[in-house]
């Protein structure tokens, strides 16, 4: 990643970077502000927050320590696809069975959150509507007719189609699979345009967003004191939504979430016909294994390829060669294709995978969003409602994530990720059974 000014960065070389449709930079912080609210983070779970804040007419001031969209909210796989958190049922014993229903119908309402988003804001991000689930075991697509079952139980609006093996080409031209669920309520766009457009949309609401203004001391307090290098930020609520780039700005919470990295590989454009065979009909699609793969096409016919969650805290050396094996094995005929870009960030993992949404138990103005654990496109926006209704007075969908204990990783920092990637590699092994 290039080093911005002052020992900030700029957005890694990835192809959403690349692809950006808006160069503007906002100013760093200089000086003391009040606010009615501070929030720390410039991805979607912050800009979400603030834009629902800003329209209920509050006075919210943004930090973000890079740049807007910095982190995984604009280097991800740009996958928009239904679902809060994994086997929601689990839940159950602290938010009863009514509760899960509702968690699940959020996990459908976050991607239509996403629509309006794009829609009020004419945000251009490539949204496109399709999406299939791929089995590569009998189990997977046991799953995806429990899940089309359970969608319908919940009066999911959208088709949804079961594809058998001999159908599989239709949707994507590999031989890796044995079948596969459509799903024309999930899609994909292009994260970053999203993050950048979401920013502007937040400052016409009248939100003052500053870059390169990394938090470096939280003083708490019936109005908490938020400190940069430059500037000061005071405001009667605080809301942290920096997810795996949290460090330790508040151990507390960093200490329930853990970074991991995924990566992507981005070839060259594609010509027309061979796009045609690989991704028929232009939809985002994702296996179902626990070291899982994820791609797309993007706007300009390039494919997207992503996956390889690495649990031990260190990325690769080289991206293109860790990841490439993997492409080739879904796809052999692109070998030699020429890879334009790789990138790779952290997404934050939480030990339950249900989003961490709550406010810190000794300081109730502080507010927090984290730990999406892949799903994160959508979750943050959701997360970003949930907040700031809080923040307003109520909300029953708050509450209920509230109510959900997490347990801290143990180990502190330095044993944290061997260990979550030791019970990872057992998970990894189960998916060759």
């Amino acid at each position: 990643m290039q080093t911005g000014r002052q020992g900030h960065q700029e957005h890694t070389a990835s192809y959403y970077a690349a692809t950006r449709n808006d160069h503007r930079q906002w100013p760093e912080l200089s000086g003391e502000l009040d606010a009615d609210v501070c929030v720390i983070g410039g991805g979607f779970t912050g800009l979400n927050t603030a834009i629902n804040l800003a329209d209920a007419g509050y006075k919210v001031v943004l930090l973000e320590a890079n740049r807007i969209g910095w982190g995984a909210s604009g280097r991800n796989g740009g996958q928009l696809i239904r679902g809060i958190g994994h086997d929601t049922s689990q839940f159950a014993r602290w938010i009863g069975e009514a509760g899960v229903r509702e968690l699940d119908l959020m996990g459908i309402e976050a991607v239509q959150l996403v629509r309006e988003r794009v829609e009020r804001f004419n945000i251009e991000c490539d949204l496109t509507w399709g999406y299939c689930d791929l089995a590569t075991k009998a189990r997977h697509l046991k799953g995806f007719e429990e899940d089309a079952e359970h969608l319908a139980s919940l009066g999911y609006r959208h088709a949804l189609k079961m594809v058998a093996r001999e159908e599989m080409h239709t949707v994507v031209g590999s031989d890796r699979y044995i079948g596969g669920m459509i799903d024309m309520g999930s899609g994909h766009l292009h994260p970053l345009n999203l993050a950048l457009g979401e920013a502007r949309a937040a400052a016409s609401l009248g939100v003052s967003l500053f870059e390169h203004s990394r938090v470096t001391h939280i003083d708490y307090g019936e109005r908490v004191e938020v400190t940069t290098a430059h500037g000061r930020v005071s405001a009667d609520y605080l809301v942290i939504g920096c997810n795996a780039y949290l460090g330790d700005l508040q151990p507390d919470l960093g200490g329930k979430v853990l970074p991991a990295g995924s990566y992507i590989l981005a070839t060259q454009v594609l010509e027309k016909r061979l796009r045609q065979r690989l991704l028929p009909q232009n939809m985002a699609v994702c296996d179902q294994n626990v070291a899982l793969d994820y791609y797309r096409l993007s706007a300009d016919g390039r494919l997207l390829f992503g996956g390889a969650c690495n649990y031990s805290g260190r990325d690769p050396r080289d991206i293109k060669a860790f990841m490439l094996p993997k492409l080739l094995r879904v796809f052999p005929e692109l070998a030699g294709t020429a890879i334009e870009f790789q990138w790779g960030g952290m997404i934050g993992i939480g030990a339950n995978r249900l989003p961490q949404i709550g406010r810190l138990e000794q300081h109730p103005n502080v507010f927090y969003a984290q730990a999406y654990s892949g799903h994160g496109l959508n979750a943050t926006h959701m997360a970003g409602k949930l907040v700031a209704e809080a923040i307003k007075g109520e909300s029953r969908g708050f509450d209920l994530f509230s109510r959900v204990p997490h347990m801290t990783f143990p180990g502190g920092p330095a044993l944290r990720s061997p260990l979550l990637a030791l019970g990872m590699l057992w998970y990894r092994l189960k998916d060759l059974l």
